[in-house]
């Protein structure tokens, strides 16, 4: 007799962020630390001065989280290499609202495009949430595109190395009026540009 595995339902969660003041949502966004965030990342973050983290999935251990909730409050999601887990989701969808209203609604996932295009998997699940923005990690290689309508937004890693890719995180303002999105080199906390 052949035993089947059962594939597991993907654990999604909905969050809401508030932008109180004049000041902008700053979210930082990392991804694929595997256990090991390059030693200078909680120092570049925490000058941010992020209102929130949000992770983008291969997180390697619990005490990576730990460590970025003292920054700040810290959304994540599994990825490939993440166990699953009761209190780690699939992924998540944010709402950013100001006075009630939202103002963008972000999608978290692991992994979402190949190259600079989105999967159509991903494409549906935002539609299925009705996201402005995909934030997503997986390939290591930090990114900034927009495909089928939506903008993507791809932190790059700030675990051990791949290949000859940089480490970086990225930052993500949000206003009324406008998003900013950059990525920050995480061994010197400048801005960094392909």
């Amino acid at each position: 007799m052949v035993k089947r595995k059962h594939k597991r339902a993907a654990i999604h969660h909905s969050e809401t962020l508030a932008i109180s003041g004049d000041r902008p949502q700053r979210l930082v966004v990392v991804s694929d630390t595997h256990g090991r965030p390059h030693p200078a990342s909680a120092k570049h973050i925490a000058a941010q001065c992020p209102t929130a983290i949000l992770h983008a999935g291969d997180i390697g251990s619990g005490d990576v989280i730990e460590g970025l909730r003292e920054l700040a409050p810290t959304i994540a999601v599994r990825g490939n290499m993440d166990e699953p887990s009761a209190t780690i989701p699939d992924s998540a969808d944010i709402t950013v609202v100001r006075d009630g209203r939202a103002i963008i609604k972000v999608l978290l996932r692991h992994s979402a495009v190949y190259g600079p295009k989105l999967s159509a998997e991903a494409a549906r699940h935002a539609a299925a949430h009705h996201a402005d923005l995909i934030v997503c990690g997986h390939s290591h290689v930090p990114f900034i595109g927009r495909d089928r309508g939506l903008l993507v937004f791809n932190p790059g890693s700030i675990g051990p190395r791949r290949f000859q890719l940089p480490t970086t995180f990225g930052v993500i303002d949000i206003t009324v009026d406008k998003i900013d999105l950059r990525h920050i080199n995480c061994e010197t906390g400048d801005a960094w540009m392909p």
